[in-house]
């Protein structure tokens, strides 16, 4: 929001108007809406499943496990990444990729306009991919399905870029959090990661849609928990958080990991010399492969969450989940196919904490699965709150608030300083285009124009003088030639500007000239700034009007002429901002006065008895020797 001159709208704390209201309303009916295709999705990936591994109608999620193919089993995962690759190459190929790249990139690059193609291909692919055995999850797809549906609705309103990405993001979240039963987590999520921002206007949208479909989902597919755990003390003193950072740190490593192997397994698959519709299906042997080794590595993987929660997987299975999983999923996932990256982190995450929990102090019954699962979150997705909040939704168990804050932080410090990038912003870059995912005030929102402003400055008045307006256009060598003059009335109250560019035309015609064009060069409407506005109004208004230069006039006393105020001023403020992050200095010392006056007595000691070695016995002060 910028305001033009002679708008005096009082400064606030936020920019958001009543037009928040309506895009609400309508982010509800999307929430709503996005709870039906987070049922609708889920159905689809049991009815794939069923259809796949065990030749049945129903629609039901069940585990690929108990199949009974098998050697035949390899066959699954082929067939299904081969309809995958067919539907991106002759579809849509926004379809590719686990879902939330997709979403950040029609938010940044594409005015958060989405396909509506992608919006039927991207669950129907999903599905398929998952259903025949892909080690993904649906959240991704979830998020970019209802990301497509918020975003289509939008797009038949008159909307500006900003209300479709809040829509299209309400949408997502509202997938998610009827997908899961985390409605806080989902806007979090939405905050971190998909928004780009932190404001009213897109949050409340978000959250009313994210709480509406964490209700419908009580209607539809129950209330949650989705992985019920067994409670947990409350506080598990030294001991246990310091196991905390041992998981923190472990799940770090494994992220990056994770990350480099996703997207070194993505590089490999580019110097095939086929085509990329065919990726999928070579990623779909590894899958089945490894079906064979470990049939718990396929699919979504819910019941073997379940399990490693409450304490029922054994050791062995463990490991070669952990192992399994994190093979098929990588090169599967760097073969384009159509998948979530969620639910996989929490089968790994879990799979490690499990095997920690051998060496860790006994804290509960899977206590640690569940610290490393919302650590490995926090480490992979560079969201910290979300893995923490996703956690505590996903089991209801607020005794782990501690324990995951401090795994989960750990873990965001280990990938933010190995990794330039995270799993889900890694591909977008590789697009050519660059995000930040650092959130501050902007620090021309809270310098005011003022502070900035040249308040020494050559001011005209309305009949000048020839030789008036030709010294005015003399250059100071320290500040530079001033480019814009105001020109004032006898009150000194701003009538007009002119350009440099005009008063140096007349003045090289002559003093004739010059008293007669001068009238007519003044721009009596001049943008204006006021001394009490932020650097940041003063900066949206220049790029809204494409001036660089404004006079600087008080509201009161008829607009008195102040100062001015340039582009190199707004600079200037952004130094004073980088200086304050660069310059290190030290404000306080420590003073010990014991210790000082102490050492300062054996200084003052030596020095005496040097000088009385040198000079003979000291004297006191009437000249007698001690």
């Amino acid at each position: 929001m910028y305001r033009l001159a002679g708008d005096t709208s009082p400064l606030g704390d936020f920019t958001t108007r009543p037009r928040v209201i309506t895009i609400s309303v309508m982010a509800i009916v999307i929430g709503l809406i996005g709870a039906y295709v987070a049922l609708g999705l889920l159905k689809l990936i049991g009815l794939f499943t069923n259809l796949f591994f065990f030749q049945r109608w129903g629609t039901a999620l069940v585990s690929p496990a108990g199949n009974t193919l098998g050697p035949w089993e390899i066959v699954v995962p082929v067939i299904g990444a081969l309809l995958v690759g067919v539907m991106a190459r002759y579809g849509s190929e926004r379809i590719r990729g686990h879902g939330i790249p997709e979403a950040i990139e029609a938010i940044l690059i594409n005015g958060s306009r989405i396909d509506p193609k992608v919006a039927v291909l991207k669950p129907v692919s999903s599905a398929i991919s998952i259903g025949s055995g892909g080690p993904f999850g649906a959240e991704g797809p979830i998020i970019m399905t209802g990301g497509a549906v918020g975003s289509l609705i939008a797009q038949f309103f008159h909307l500006t870029a900003a209300e479709r990405k809040t829509l299209l993001v309400a949408g997502a979240a509202a997938g998610m959090s009827a997908t899961f039963a985390a409605p806080v987590a989902s806007v979090l999520l939405a905050v971190e990661l998909l928004l780009f921002e932190w404001k009213p206007r897109s949050m409340i949208p978000v959250a009313l849609a994210a709480a509406t479909a964490a209700a419908a989902r009580r209607y539809l597919m129950g209330m949650g928990p989705l992985f019920p755990v067994p409670a947990h003390n409350a506080f598990i003193g030294p001991e246990g958080l310091a196991g905390c950072v041992v998981v923190g740190i472990a799940a770090g490593a494994l992220s990056a990991g994770l990350t480099l192997a996703v997207y070194a397994s993505e590089d490999t698959f580019k110097k095939l010399p086929i085509h990329w519709m065919w990726w999928p299906a070579i990623g779909g042997v590894v899958i089945g492969i490894g079906g064979l080794v470990c049939p718990q590595a396929l699919g979504v993987g819910y019941e073997e969450i379940g399990a490693m929660l409450q304490g029922q997987m054994s050791l062995h299975l463990m490991i070669l989940i952990l192992i399994v999983k994190s093979i098929i999923w990588s090169v599967s996932l760097g073969s384009g196919t159509s998948g979530g990256v969620l639910a996989p982190l929490l089968m790994m995450g879990g799979a490690l904490g499990g095997l920690e929990s051998l060496v860790l102090p006994a804290e509960g019954v899977g206590f640690w699965a569940l610290v490393s699962m919302g650590a490995i979150l926090g480490g992979t997705m560079r969201s910290p709150f979300t893995g923490v909040v996703f956690m505590l939704e996903l089991t209801h168990d607020v005794n782990m608030l501690l324990p995951l804050l401090v795994a989960v932080t750990l873990a965001h410090g280990f990938t933010v300083l190995s990794l330039r990038r995270s799993i889900l912003t890694e591909k977008v870059a590789r697009r050519g285009f660059h995000l930040s995912r650092e959130y501050a005030v902007d620090p021309l929102e809270i310098l005011f124009a003022k502070e900035v402003m040249r308040s020494k400055i050559v001011a005209l008045p309305t009949t000048p003088s020839p030789d008036l307006m030709a010294e005015s256009l003399r250059v100071d060598p320290t500040k530079g030639p001033q480019r814009l003059f105001p020109v004032v009335d006898a009150s000194q109250s701003v009538v007009g500007v002119v350009t440099r560019v005009d008063l140096q035309r007349i003045v090289d015609a002559g003093p004739e000239v010059c008293a007669a064009e001068f009238p007519a060069i003044i721009r009596s409407t001049p943008t204006v700034a006021h001394p009490d506005e932020p650097l940041r109004v003063v900066v949206h208004r220049m790029a809204h009007t494409g001036l660089t230069r404004f006079p600087i006039v008080a509201r009161t006393n008829g607009g008195k002429l102040l100062g001015m105020i340039a582009l190199d001023d707004l600079l200037r403020a952004r130094s004073l901002n980088l200086e304050a992050e660069r310059r290190r200095e030290r404000v306080l010392r420590f003073v010990f006065p014991l210790s000082f006056s102490f050492f300062s007595r054996k200084a003052e000691v030596a020095n005496g008895a040097d000088a009385e070695s040198a000079n003979g016995p000291a004297a006191d002060e009437d000249g007698e020797p001690d």
